[in-house]
C-alpha cells in the first residue's frame, strides 16, 4: 500500500492544496507545517506554470504571483527536501506536462521521489495519454493519480480499476474555483466507480467551506480544498498560515462528524 492510500485509513481524508511560492516559498513551508498541525491528511503542493489550464481565476493568480516572486521548481524541490526533516504527511505535486517535459520528466520524478513526495497529479494528461509518465512513476515508486469528471461516464470504471492512490472525482465540470452550490450527480459516479475498485475517492472542484465538505464526505472517502485555501494566501500574505490552520482545522472537524 502506498503512502498515499494510508492518508484514507482514519476516516475521511481532507487533502488541502496551496500555489508553492505564494506569496514567497518560506510562507508556503509555514503552511505545509500549519496544515498538518491541522490534521491535513495529505497535501497538494502546486508547482507554478504560466498556463495552468485547469484552473480559475483565484489559482490562476496565485500561479503568476508566484513566479513573479522568483518561484522555480528547483527552489520548489529544496523546500519540499527541507519540509521532510520534519513533515510526515504524504504530499503529491500537481503540475502540468509542461513542466515535467521542460526539466525533464525522468530527472522531475526521480527528484520527486529522492526529496520525499508521494505522487503526481497532472490535470492537463488525459488517462489515455499517462504512459508518456506512468513507466517513470512506477520505476520511482510514486503514484500517478488518475482524474474522472462528470463527463467520463463511459470511462470512469477503466479509470477506476487501474488508478494508484487514489481517484480524483471533479465535482464540476469547468474549471477549479469556489462555488456556492454542487449540481452534479457526484454520487452516482462515485458509485459507479466503488463497485468496480475500492480504491479511495476523493471529490474536489468547488469546495469552498467545511460545509460543503460535509456534504460531500457523505459521498466520497475524502476531499480536496483549493481555491478556498489560496484566497486566504491572496488575503492575508505573509500572516495566511494562522488563518489556513483554522481553516484546515475547521474542515477536518466537519468531515470527521460524517
Amino acid at each position: 500500500m502506498s503512502n498515499i492510500s494510508r492518508a484514507f485509513d482514519h476516516g475521511k481524508a481532507f487533502i488541502p492544496f496551496i500555489t508553492c511560492g505564494d506569496p514567497s516559498l518560506d510562507v508556503t513551508a509555514e503552511t505545509v507545517r500549519a496544515m498538518e498541525r491541522a490534521g491535513a491528511d495529505l497535501i497538494e503542493l502546486g508547482i507554478p506554470f504560466s498556463d495552468p489550464t485547469a484552473e480559475g481565476a483565484t489559482i490562476m493568480n496565485a500561479n503568476l504571483r508566484a513566479l513573479a516572486a522568483g518561484t522555480t521548481t528547483d527552489k520548489v524541490f529544496d523546500m519540499v527536501r527541507e519540509l521532510r526533516k520534519t513533515v510526515k504527511v504524504p504530499m503529491v505535486f500537481m503540475t502540468y506536462a509542461n513542466v515535467l517535459f521542460s526539466y525533464g520528466s525522468e530527472r522531475f520524478i526521480a527528484k520527486s521521489a529522492e526529496i520525499g513526495m508521494d505522487g503526481f497529479i497532472i490535470p492537463d494528461v488525459p488517462f489515455e495519454e499517462r504512459e508518456e509518465f506512468l513507466p517513470l512513476c512506477r520505476k520511482y515508486g510514486l503514484d500517478l493519480i488518475s482524474m474522472i469528471a462528470p463527463t467520463s461516464d463511459a470511462r470512469a470504471e477503466t479509470i477506476a480499476r487501474e488508478a494508484q492512490g487514489f481517484l480524483y472525482c471533479v465535482s464540476s465540470l469547468g474549471v477549479t474555483g469556489a462555488r456556492s452550490t454542487i449540481s452534479t450527480d457526484i454520487a452516482a459516479s462515485i458509485a459507479r466507480v466503488k463497485k468496480v475498485s475500492g480504491i479511495p475517492c476523493a471529490i474536489g472542484f468547488g469546495i469552498s467551506n467545511a460545509e460543503q465538505a460535509a456534504e460531500m464526505a457523505r459521498y466520497a472517502d475524502g476531499v480536496i480544498i483549493g481555491s478556498a485555501i489560496v484566497s486566504l494566501c491572496e488575503k492575508y500574505g505573509e500572516d495566511a498560515p494562522k488563518y489556513i490552520e483554522k481553516f484546515v482545522r475547521s474542515v477536518k472537524t466537519a468531515i470527521s462528524k460524517v
